[in-house]
C-alpha cells in the first residue's frame, strides 16, 4: 500500500483551481484529491494516498471536456497516466482499455509523475486565460494600536 499523503502536492491543486479560474460555473461533483477510506481499501495503490492524483469533473456544457482533455493533456510532461471513459493512457502503453471497478465516465483521472509535484504552471494553456468573475475590490483599514495596560 502507497503511504496516505496528508495533503495533496501543489501540482494537484493546481488543476482543480486552474479548472474553475476558466471555468468558474463548471461541475465540480466529482472532483478529487486525496482519497476516502472506502478508496484506499478498494485502490491501496493508488496515487491518490501520495497526492499526486487529481480527479476533475466532466462538464462539457461549461468549458471542461475531458474527452479533449484526456487526448490534450497526453503531451503534457507532468503526466504520469490518464484514466476516462474506461480508457487508460500512459507514455509507455498508450491508450488501453481500463479494467477498474471505476470506468472513469464523470471525471478525468490524471495521474502526475514524481518530481512534478510541485509545478503549478499552467494545466490547460489552450483553454485561454482565466475568466474574472465578480472581481472583488477592498480597502484595508488600520486598527487603531493598542493602548499598554500596564
Amino acid at each position: 500500500m502507497k503511504p496516505v499523503a496528508k495533503k495533496a502536492t501543489p501540482a494537484a491543486i493546481a488543476v482543480l483551481r486552474q479548472a474553475t479560474a476558466l471555468s468558474p460555473n463548471r461541475a465540480k461533483a466529482s472532483d478529487g484529491l486525496l482519497p476516502s477510506a472506502a478508496h484506499i481499501k478498494a485502490s491501496p495503490n493508488s496515487d491518490h494516498n501520495t497526492g499526486l492524483a487529481v480527479d476533475l469533473t466532466h462538464d462539457p456544457k461549461h468549458g471542461i471536456n475531458c474527452v479533449e482533455l484526456f487526448i490534450k493533456l497526453q503531451d503534457d510532461k507532468r503526466v504520469s497516466y490518464l484514466i476516462f471513459q474506461g480508457r487508460i493512457w500512459s507514455q509507455a502503453k498508450g491508450v488501453l482499455k481500463y479494467t477498474g471497478s471505476n470506468p472513469h465516465n464523470k471525471h478525468l483521472h490524471i495521474s502526475i509523475k514524481e518530481g512534478y509535484g510541485n509545478d503549478e504552471s499552467a494545466w490547460f494553456p489552450w483553454l485561454g486565460k482565466a475568466k474574472v468573475v465578480g472581481k472583488i475590490v477592498s480597502k484595508v483599514k488600520r486598527l487603531p494600536k493598542k493602548k499598554d495596560t500596564k
